[in-house]
């Protein structure tokens, strides 16, 4: 094979990433998409490729032997269903976090990618960021020591426009925002101190979003638009205070990790900023990253060498493409899997973890913060 032919199935606001799959003349090219909504079809024909088969029945879409590879770009809740037919139909997968939104159904898919012999990738592409990489090779490099504490504070700014205005907002399709938001966050933990967690406990609630306003209000049609702090007046539009919303919006998370590390992580969605804000503290000294204005800073304790005499500041460059220059890189790796058997950055087990860290933070939160075990499982890493 010279030429990976994709397909899409979920072609809606992370399909945005398909352009660095395109490549006609390259080592890819996309030649399907499914999704329920024939506009989005439609925008995808007059964006990507009009040639392309396009269906609004997935299964469809797998059942083209044209087809080797298929990414999964659809809601949490049918992460699970898509990607075991895609293995099961023979094709490679890429497949947007979190892997499934509970652990059980991460372990049907890993059992399944065991059988199908077929590559799967899940999205963390925040591996990718430069800013991440760059602190994965300062805490490697023992400059700040033996990694003992962790805190990360996410401000998740606009989190009720990206968040509560659709299908995010219930727990049936998310089961909490501690997946869909922080699977990122604990793969950074995991995967920066290369320590899976053991322990957590948690506290959260829905302190600002969710309400009594009906589930089909939606913000044209309201009568407090024109004063409603959380107005949303084009794209998503769902009322942010409606009924059904029932996943926290304000969580901090304790945990402890393999070797008896200490982990923190708060996330906090009617917070006006936009960061996420890491400090690793070792033996020797303390990392801390400033995602806004593109800075690392490392500071050393007393320790008898010349790491006492200086602290040091990484200036993070500019990189092409989305997500810091992170979705071009990824999109390339899973290319080079499926190809050359490259292994990326990431793999499914810690996509399986991820999503134990955050289901097991969320049943602590919904039982009164009582101390839970990691169910660390049957697969190896």
């Amino acid at each position: 094979m010279k030429q990976v032919r994709m397909g899409i199935i979920g072609v809606g606001g992370r399909s945005s990433i398909m352009e660095y799959w395109h490549k006609p003349s390259g080592d890819s090219v996309i030649v399907a998409a499914a999704d329920v909504s024939r506009a989005r079809l439609e925008q995808f024909k007059q964006s990507v490729n009009n040639e392309a088969f396009v269906t609004t029945d997935y299964h469809e879409l797998l059942a083209r032997e044209d087809i080797d590879a298929v990414a999964i770009l659809t809601p949490d809740f049918l992460h699970e269903e898509h990607v075991i037919a895609a293995l099961q139909a023979g094709k490679h997968v890429y497949c947007e976090k979190p892997l499934a939104i509970t652990v059980e159904g991460c372990d049907r898919i890993l059992d399944e990618e065991k059988k199908s012999g077929k590559h799967l990738m899940i999205g963390f592409n925040m591996r990718y960021m430069s800013m991440y990489q760059t602190m994965k090779e300062i805490i490697d490099s023992g400059v700040i020591g033996d990694i003992k504490a962790v805190w990360v504070r996410h401000f998740v700014g606009l989190g009720g426009y990206f968040y509560y205005h659709d299908w995010h907002g219930t727990a049936e399709n998310t089961t909490s925002l501690l997946l869909q938001k922080a699977s990122h966050d604990f793969d950074i933990i995991h995967w920066l101190t290369s320590s899976y967690a053991t322990k957590v406990s948690a506290f959260g609630s829905l302190d600002y979003y969710g309400g009594d306003q009906p589930n089909d209000l939606h913000c044209p049609a309201c009568n407090k638009k024109d004063t409603c702090p959380e107005v949303s007046l084009t794209g998503l539009t769902q009322c942010a205070f409606r009924k059904e919303i029932d996943v926290e919006d304000n969580s901090m998370v304790i945990m402890e990790l393999e070797g008896g590390i200490k982990a923190s992580y708060m996330q906090c969605h009617f917070t006006p900023d936009y960061s996420r804000n890491y400090t690793f503290i070792g033996t020797k000294g303390r990392l801390e990253n400033d995602d806004v204005n593109d800075k690392i800073y490392v500071k050393t304790r007393k320790s008898g060498s010349w790491h006492e005499m200086s602290d040091i500041t990484y200036n993070m460059k500019d990189l092409p493409g989305t997500h810091g220059g992170a979705d071009p890189r990824i999109c390339q790796d899973f290319i080079a899997l499926v190809l050359h058997n490259k292994q990326p950055l990431t793999t499914t087990f810690a996509a399986r973890m991820s999503v134990a860290v955050g289901c097991a933070a969320t049943e602590s939160i919904r039982s009164g913060g009582k101390m839970l075990e990691i169910d660390l499982g049957r697969h190896e890493s």
